[in-house]
């Protein structure tokens, strides 16, 4: 190994690292590569652990530090354990809970389940109770534990819709909410305090034995789709509905579940694309198992729908957490519905069922729904007209579902919550993004829609019309070079060389605020300072524009990406659909040309 890595110091890394695990696959990966003098491949794994952070950990799965594998797993539920006996009394009592996906890598033997195991080992081995489900779930589940059960935290061990070499490791607080500052740095700080294996940490058969674990499969699975039922306010619609509806779980866990929520509402069973209904870690079917990616990971979907007469899709990431709604338009094409295309549709469809079933008319002033920053403004929109609170929170559900807790503490009803990455709340039982329950959810509405003779592409335009348009165009940017990524941001910081001096104008397009949650600058308000929480870690810009656009710049948690969200909102009764689309698309182009600035800092577009 060259003297320019600090070979000492590599070498200890990795002779540690060889005599701590007892895993094989590990171990003997890391030995060839020492033998090959892979130094590039030695480095990548051994050179800065993992960060643990308000996501928990994404990661590949294989050897060394910066993976996802049985003893950084064993030494991030050290640390999450003793974080938990610091920061709450009655761990030993309440206990916790820890849920697993499909995903298996055996190149390293590492697998979801092998780490769920791992986890559970931990935490009995102090004493602490652990429910430990006994088969593949759903990611929600996790957060609908914690709150069922009243437990004092959750696990759930899934890289969601990550590439297939990719693992995660997802923590939930006991208020159900995923964690959020300072539990992140509090945990990170316990796991530095605790990276040698504690004597039993290895141990899961004893664990596994332990009078400590119990399964909660059986009575979760009863529970949650009791709960959900609330949210059926059409049975016997759903019963009668001729509507074909299909459904893909790309290769993940959704299928069983999914068919479970439809027979809770009483809804015809959608047909399964059979390729994809199992779980398959290698997601053969797909390049990207991420119904996001939009025709792609549906083409068999299509197919099996034009098979069976079906007129809508629905399909959910590889954990369920996520759903994406296609539908056969007139002209035989498909519609793939964009996130905030089906936030307004249901967040349309949660307030109409709850307006038939609340007569009150004061009850509305203590109805919210809430949005991510980065996703259309159209709720707040129909809030005004219709008089109920809505709210808008950072990106990402760990905001909205800790939100969520604190409204519902007051006695608040929370109706619906979304993130424009189709990611929906529509119960309050889960306070995180539920595709399974959403899939229920809008099987019903399409039923509904069905026998109204109308379309969900003809509703939303009934929604623009009714509220104004939202015209929304979102996509990234792949960007592996932190600083290239670091000067992108700085120079718009200070574009004309001085500090906070932000563009006035991109293109032909006047800027007419700015708010930069990375240094809590924001222009609109009267001291500057920005009022929702501000994050060192991550870049956030958003500029608003005088013709009524707005455009948020970001870098991803858990992905080499700089995404951008534009939308353009129009008033009611403006509903020239094209020249709004030419405009954002303008506007697009000029925030592409002159702030993303692509060739200069070869940036790689979105893959088609």
């Amino acid at each position: 190994i060259p003297e320019s890595l600090d070979r000492k110091y590599l070498y200890l890394c990795i002779k540690k690292y060889v005599f701590l695990p007892q895993n094989p696959k590990t171990v003997s990966m890391v030995k060839d590569l020492v033998k090959e003098g892979a130094v590039e491949a030695l480095r990548k794994c051994f050179s800065s652990r993992m960060e643990f952070g308000t996501a928990g950990l994404r990661a590949a799965m294989g050897p060394g530090i910066s993976c996802m594998n049985d003893l950084t797993i064993i030494q991030t539920t050290q640390g999450f354990c003793h974080y938990l006996e610091e920061s709450l009394g009655n761990l030993k009592e309440r206990g916790v809970v820890i849920g697993y996906d499909a995903r298996a890598h055996p190149p390293s033997g590492g697998s979801s389940k092998r780490f769920a195991s791992l986890a559970a080992a931990v935490f009995i081995s102090r004493g602490v109770p652990v429910h430990l489900f006994s088969d593949i779930t759903p990611t929600p589940f996790v957060p609908f534990t914690v709150s069922h059960l009243g437990l004092c935290a959750g696990i759930m061990v899934t890289a969601s819709h990550n590439p297939k070499q990719d693992n995660g490791y997802k923590v939930y607080w006991e208020n159900g909410a995923q964690i959020v500052s300072p539990h992140d740095k509090g945990i990170a700080k316990a796991i530095e305090e605790n990276l040698e294996p504690w004597p039993e940490s290895w141990n899961t058969e004893e664990a596994l034995k332990s009078p400590l674990l119990k399964d909660p499969y059986q009575d979760i699975n009863t529970q949650y789709f009791k709960a959900i039922q609330k949210h059926c306010h059409h049975r016997d619609i759903n019963k009668s509905s001729e509507v074909k509806i299909v459904h893909t779980s790309v290769h993940g866990v959704g299928h069983a579940f999914v068919q479970s929520a439809f027979k809770a509402f009483d809804l015809h069973p959608p047909f399964a694309v059979e390729e994809q209904k199992d779980p398959d870690p290698e997601f053969p079917t797909v390049k990207y198992p991420n119904p996001e990616e939009g025709e792609g990971v549906l083409t068999l979907s299509f197919a099996l729908a034009e098979r069976e007469g079906a007129t809508v899709v629905l399909a959910n990431d590889p954990d369920a957490d996520r759903l994406a709604i296609a539908e056969k338009q007139e002209s035989g094409q498909w519609r793939v519905f964009s996130g905030n295309e089906l936030g307004a549709l249901l967040g349309w469809w949660m307030f109409r069922c709850w307006k038939q079933q609340n007569s009150d008319a004061a009850a509305v002033k203590s109805l919210y729904m809430l949005s991510s920053t980065v996703s259309s403004k159209i709720l707040r929109a129909i809030a005004l007209k219709e008089g109920f609170h809505f709210e808008e929170t950072l990106t990402g559900f760990k905001w909205m579902g800790n939100r969520a807790r604190d409204l519902l503490n007051q006695d608040k009803t929370v109706l619906f919550a979304f993130e424009e990455a189709i990611g929906y709340m529509c119960s309050p039982s889960v306070l995180d993004k539920d595709g399974v329950s959403a899939a229920a959810i809008a099987g019903e509405m399409v039923s509904y829609l069905a026998m109204k003779k109308t379309s969900l592409s003809q509703q939303l335009t009934a929604i623009y019309t009714e509220y104004g348009y939202h015209i929304s165009k979102n996509s990234y940017f792949i960007c592996h070079d932190q600083d290239v990524i670091r000067s992108l941001f700085e120079r718009l910081r200070n574009y004309s060389g001085k500090k906070d001096s932000y563009p006035t104008e991109c293109g032909r397009f006047s800027i007419s605020a700015v708010r930069d949650l990375t240094t809590g600058y924001d222009s609109n308000q009267p001291d500057n300072k920005a009022v929702l929480p501000t994050s060192k870690s991550s870049q956030m810009i958003t500029f608003s524009f005088a013709n009524g656009g707005v455009a948020t710049m970001r870098t991803s948690g858990t992905e080499p990406k700089i995404k951008y969200y534009t939308e353009l909102c129009a008033a009611p009764g403006n509903s020239d659909v094209t020249q709004l689309k030419k405009e954002l698309d303008d506007l697009v182009d000029a925030i592409v040309k002159d702030f993303f600035e692509p060739e200069k800092n070869k940036l790689q577009p979105k893959p088609e």
